[in-house]
Order: C-alpha cells, then sequence, then structure tokens
C-alpha cells in the first residue's frame, strides 16, 4: 500500500515537474524564434525510453484520444479569439484552400510518397492524406501576436482550423479502401458531403444554444461558466461524430459563433480557454513526443526520405496547391508566397498517423516515423521563419489592437456591473479627449489608466492617449453602448 502512495506521489511530482517545464519552455521558445510546440515535441523524446529512459510509452490508442481531445480544445479557443468582421471577406479562400488545397496537396505527395518511400499507390495515398492539411494548433500558435495583414492572418486560421475534416475524412477513406476490398468510392464521397453538412448545422445549432444557455441560466459562481463552455464544445463534438458529422469542424464553427456573440462572464471564459489550451498543446506534444522512438527515427533512411518529402512539400506542393485552390481570389504575388510558405504541419498530422497504426495497416510504422520527421522539419523551417517572410514581404499589418475584455466583479444576480479592459485605438473618436469631454453612458467611471506600465488615478482633466489602457466600470445595461462608445472611429 505505501509503495503504491509513493508511486501516486511521485507521479503526481514528475506531472508537475513536466508543466512547469513546458511552461518556462514557452518563454525560451519565444527568445530563441523557436515554435514552443517543437520545444514540447522534444521533452517528450528526452524523458523517453531511448534518451533519459524515464517514461516508456507506446500506447497510440491512449496517444489518439489525448491528441483528439486536445484539438477540440485548442479549435474552441482558435474560434474563440476569431473575428467574424475579419474571417467573412476570406471563408471563400480558406474554404477553398481547405478543400481543394489539401485534396492537391494529398494527390502531388502520394506521387512523391510512392517513388521515395518505395511504397504501393494504397499507401502512398494514405502517407498524402495525412499530411496534407495545415494544423490549427501550430498555425494559431505561430501566428498569434505576429502583426500579420488581417486578410492573410485571416485566411491562414480559418483555412487550419476547417481543413482538418477533410484530411480526417481523407486518412480514414484511404485506411477503409485499403482494408476492405468492398469499398465504395461513391459512397465514400457523399459520406464526405453529409459529414461538413452535419458539422456546419451541429455547430450552428449548438453556437447557438451555448450563448442562450451562458447568458440566461445563472450559476452560482463565475468560475463555472468557463467550464460550461467548454463543456459545450466537448458536447458538440459528441453529438456530431455519433451522427456521422465532422466534430471538429463543429467544434470550430460553435467557437466562432460564442467568440463573436456577447456572453456573460466573456473574459473569463476567453482566458480560461486560453490556458486550458496551452496545457492541452503541452500535454498533446509531450505524449506525441514519447510515442516516437528517436532511436528509429533518427536514421540515415529516414532522415533523407522526410527532407526529401518535406522540401517537396514546402517548395512544390503547397505552392501549386495554393495557386490553383486561390486562383483569381485577388491575391498578388507575395501574398501567394506567404501562403504557401505558411501550410504549417504539427500534431494532426501526426495524430492521423497513428490511425493505420490502430489499424494495424501494413508498413504503417514507416509512414508514422516519416511524418513525424515532415512535422519536425515543417515547424523547425516553416514555424521560425514566417515572421521574417512577411517582414520582408512587407506583409505586416497595424499592430494587433487589445480587444474590449470584461472583468467580472461579483456572480450574476448579486451585482449588474462589469469592469471593461479596453486598450485605446489611434483611430478612436475618444483619442485625445479628457474624460470631462467624453459622454460616457450613465453609471459609468473609469477606474484607472495603466500608460507606459504606470498607474494613472484618473480625473476628469486626465486626457486619454493611444496605447492607453482603461479600466472602466459599467452597469450591464450600458454595456452595449459603452462599447460602441469605445469602438467609434474617427471620420
Amino acid at each position: 500500500m505505501y509503495s503504491e502512495i509513493v508511486h501516486t506521489d511521485t507521479f503526481i511530482l514528475f506531472v508537475a515537474i513536466l508543466f512547469i517545464s513546458g511552461v518556462i519552455t514557452t518563454k525560451f521558445s519565444a527568445r530563441l524564434g523557436v515554435p514552443a510546440l517543437v520545444l514540447f515535441i522534444g521533452i517528450g523524446m528526452l524523458i523517453g525510453s531511448d534518451v533519459l529512459g524515464i517514461i516508456y510509452f507506446d500506447d497510440a490508442r491512449i496517444a489518439q484520444i489525448i491528441g483528439i481531445f486536445a484539438l477540440i480544445v485548442i479549435l474552441f479557443e482558435g474560434g474563440l479569439q476569431t473575428n467574424w468582421v475579419d474571417l467573412k471577406p476570406v471563408i471563400k479562400p480558406a474554404l477553398s484552400l481547405a478543400t481543394i488545397g489539401v485534396l492537391i496537396t494529398t494527390l502531388l505527395i502520394a506521387v512523391a510518397a510512392k517513388y521515395i518511400l518505395s511504397i504501393n499507390w494504397e499507401m502512398a495515398l494514405l502517407f498524402g492524406a495525412i499530411v496534407g492539411s495545415t494544423d490549427a494548433a501550430a498555425v494559431f500558435a505561430v501566428l498569434k501576436d505576429q502583426p500579420i495583414q488581417k486578410r492573410l492572418g485571416a485566411t491562414l486560421e480559418a483555412e487550419s482550423g476547417s481543413n482538418d475534416p477533410m484530411a480526417v475524412f481523407l486518412t480514414v477513406s484511404v485506411i477503409e479502401w485499403i482494408t476492405n476490398a468492398n469499398a465504395n468510392i461513391f459512397l465514400l464521397v457523399l459520406t464526405f458531403f453529409l459529414q461538413m453538412g452535419l458539422g456546419l448545422i451541429f455547430g450552428l445549432l449548438f453556437g447557438k444554444i451555448a450563448v442562450v444557455a451562458i447568458n440566461r441560466i445563472n450559476l452560482d459562481s463565475s468560475g463555472l461558466y468557463p467550464i460550461f463552455a467548454i463543456s459545450f464544445a466537448l458536447l458538440t463534438y459528441g453529438i456530431t461524430s455519433f451522427f456521422n458529422g465532422s466534430g471538429l469542424l463543429a467544434v470550430y464553427i460553435l467557437a466562432i459563433i460564442i467568440g463573436n456573440t456577447d456572453i456573460a462572464y466573456r473574459y473569463s471564459v476567453f482566458r480560461f480557454s486560453e490556458g486550458f489550451a496551452w496545457v492541452m498543446q503541452i500535454l498533446m506534444f509531450v505524449i506525441l513526443g514519447l510515442l516516437v522512438f528517436p532511436m528509429d527515427l533518427f536514421t540515415i533512411e529516414i532522415i533523407l526520405q522526410g527532407v526529401t518529402i518535406s522540401v517537396i512539400l514546402m517548395i512544390i506542393a503547397r505552392p501549386i496547391a495554393v495557386f490553383i485552390s486561390t486562383i483569381k481570389m485577388n491575391f498578388n504575388l507575395n501574398e501567394y508566397l506567404f501562403l504557401s510558405w505558411a501550410g504549417l504541419k504539427g500534431a494532426v498530422p501526426i495524430v492521423l498517423a497513428t490511425f493505420p497504426l490502430l489499424a494495424n495497416v501494413d508498413g504503417s510504422q514507416q509512414i508514422f516515423n516519416v511524418v513525424f520527421f515532415v512535422v519536425l522539419t515543417s515547424c523547425l523551417i516553416q514555424g521560425t521563419t514566417i515572421p521574417l517572410l512577411a517582414e520582408r514581404l512587407k506583409l505586416f499589418g497595424p499592430k494587433k489592437s487589445m480587444p474590449i475584455h470584461t472583468l467580472e466583479l461579483i456572480s450574476l444576480g448579486k451585482a449588474k456591473a462589469e469592469m471593461i479592459e479596453y486598450e485605446m485605438a489611434e483611430e478612436a473618436t475618444i483619442n485625445g479627449k479628457t474624460l470631462n469631454q467624453i459622454s460616457f453612458p450613465e453609471d459609468t467611471l473609469v477606474n484607472a489608466i495603466i500608460r507606459d506600465q504606470r498607474l494613472i488615478t484618473p480625473t476628469g482633466d486626465t486626457v486619454i492617449q493611444s496605447g492607453d489602457l482603461l479600466y472602466i466600470l459599467t452597469s450591464r445595461k450600458n454595456k452595449k453602448a459603452l462599447q460602441q462608445l469605445l469602438d467609434r472611429k474617427q471620420e
């Protein structure tokens, strides 16, 4: 009994060290210019059986479950942060990249894999399907704080958020084709449209239900609202998948609806989701790092095969797919180059590579190892150079402004008040005015201003300046009027 307690305590200590290492790693990743997910994978490989030998892990089923759960959380957080105003103009190119682009990439990489890996056409097509899509976790992480032009950033984020269903469909369909001699191609195509349609319908439906539930149900604690919101993401995925729809697409649409609607405890929901997404990223990539064995991965054969396919993917397949799928959509040469280079690979291809492992497809271990190497190459080369390329191509837009957040003071039902946190935009109509000159709604008070990291106690003669961080207390009934005032731009 005592030994079991000691074992449990040791496991908890190890998990704590793992998460602390992951959090500190994000700091180093920013300074080194390396995506944090690469370092997370590195931690997993380091503590695995081939290096330090702390943990032996080879259960692809558990890795797949953790990976899909993490993708749900990451897609939910990414959808919350997606601005519908920015997304709406790029829906057409994003969907084209997520469907036609993924299909073209799959076919081109299949041809390369056939001859480079010396496999049959069925396995080559399976390999192409696995690496054909961009990865939401990687794209969201790399673009999060970069001032990329809104149209390009929104296109890439929408593509990565919506192309996972296409990649999952292609991978599962090819496995079905390989393992079932009676598989009907026409029926598989119909299944794709059914999955996309159900994903869209359930995403919209549960998005509306979630907004109503969050706003109308008075919970006893404000800390329950973020859990309530994330539960809707899991519920949406589960029910959509139960009816053979695309659960990942449904979750992304659900999150976009919630994120673009005025909900109770919005700030808490956003912050909780962001933190939870980081936890799942750390856990997912460490687990995926544990799943691979460096002794098998870093062989001359795998390295040569992985590098060759990576070069073809980055320089030939992705650019061709981008050009064909976005033709006549008003992108200039620099934007084409950037969209081509920003097709990051990440967790999704690795998770998809576990599908043939679990289906006992012959040659699946080779595919897994090469896919893993391709992901590492993509993250290390593309992930580290995206900001530099955007700067060289002059594709940086204005600095990203902080959206309006609300700091909830007291649980619903006890006070009808919220604290608004708002960063003053240069083009705002109230910029440069004193507080006395601004017609704030009734029951509204500016409590504090942060300027150049200094706290300013506001008075009526305090002049609002661009970049100021305002903390404004207002009644909930006047919140919308206050947001309209803050969002008003100069003519």
